[in-house]
């Protein structure tokens, strides 16, 4: 009987590592509880193999729980970051920084982040990547404003319609006055014609070197010229489609030339770097200056391409420029502004 029993024995310890012998229900339980750990992802988080609750918002996890269904140590957000959900993260996020461009509209907390806008006059459309702040349009003179602009849409124009003053009522009293001014615009017109351009008084406003009569000023009517043909004045509703812009002469050198370079916050967002390639800036130099706003981005562009050329800078390089690129537009209201503000006059 007592060798049966060890032969037995003897028998089990040979299954044993070949694992014959089948494992217990508990212990095959146990492994799939430890593969199929499922955790509610609005509550829990998974932590090895059991399910931590998570810790509020503000919060994020020191240190992890030890038991199912339990909170481990949860700590308040550092100053300058946040948690806006409850989580089972072991750090929280860093608070945005708005840019140079944009102003706060609500500081970061604990529980919240930053939350920018642009700055006032400029405005960056929520379907587009905001990387810089646009600077809104601005009506023309024959238009009428819609929408203004806000943070995220640009000013909307419309053009005036013109009103009908051909009434059966007031045609009788209308035409008369027509007519008149017709007559009265006529004769100005002619008086003009005849009249010869001359400089005003005071040349002693002119730069050095320029004789009297040489140039005329912005307030010049049309000037007859030796081979027949005419100069439009220069004021703002000068159009010049089919001609080329007369030159600009400086009335105080260098610093007329800086004064005018505000004008060329005109130029287009999606224009600006092929500007500043006509002007021979490189790609390299203008990628430095992206960090700046776009006001300051064009001075000193032009600053720099202004050392670059010396004596030989004039505003006529840049006006070519902006016609080479078809900006006639722009062009002439940088051209307008020069001469309206002082800094320019026209060669005759």
């Amino acid at each position: 009987m007592t060798s049966f029993f060890l032969v037995f024995f003897v028998f089990i310890l040979l299954l044993l590592p070949t694992g014959a012998v089948p494992q217990s229900a508990l212990d095959l339980k146990g492994n799939r509880t430890r593969r199929d750990v499922s955790c509610s992802a609005s509550l829990e988080y998974l932590h090895g193999n059991i399910c931590c609750l998570n810790c509020p918002a503000g919060t994020h996890v020191k240190s992890h729980c030890t038991s199912a269904g339990e909170k481990g140590e949860c700590v308040e957000c550092d100053y300058g970051t946040y948690t806006e959900h409850a989580n089972g993260l072991n750090q929280c996020f860093m608070c945005t920084r708005c840019r140079s461009d944009q102003e706060i509209v609500r500081l970061c907390i604990h529980t919240q982040d930053t939350k920018c806008q642009c700055k006032s006059g400029r405005f960056c459309a929520p379907d587009q990547a905001c990387e810089v702040c646009k600077k809104c349009s601005r009506c023309e003179k024959d238009e009428v404003i819609v929408r203004n602009c806000t943070s995220t849409t640009n000013t909307e124009c419309k053009k005036i319609q013109p009103k009908s003053v051909f009434s059966s009522g007031n045609a009788a009293v209308i035409v008369p006055l027509v007519f008149a001014g017709v007559i009265t615009v006529m004769m100005i017109i002619l008086f003009l014609r005849k009249k010869r351009c001359r400089a005003p008084d005071s040349q002693r406003n002119l730069p050095d070197g320029v004789k009297a009569g040489q140039y005329t000023t912005v307030i010049c009517p049309t000037e007859e010229r030796k081979n027949g043909d005419t100069r439009r004045p220069s004021h703002s509703n000068w159009q010049l489609e089919d001609e080329q812009f007369p030159k600009l002469v400086p009335l105080n050198g260098e610093e007329s030339l800086r004064k005018c370079f505000e004008y060329f916050e005109e130029v287009e967002v999606d224009y600006h770097k092929r500007f500043f390639r006509q002007l021979g800036i490189t790609d390299n130099v203008i990628k430095s200056k992206e960090h700046l706003l776009y006001e300051d981005k064009i001075h000193e562009l032009l600053n720099i391409w202004m050392e670059k050329e010396g004596r030989e800078a004039s505003l006529n390089d840049l006006l070519k420029a902006l016609l080479n690129l078809n900006q006639r537009r722009t062009a002439e209201t940088v051209r307008e502004k020069a001469i309206h503000n002082h800094h320019y006059i026209c060669e005759c």
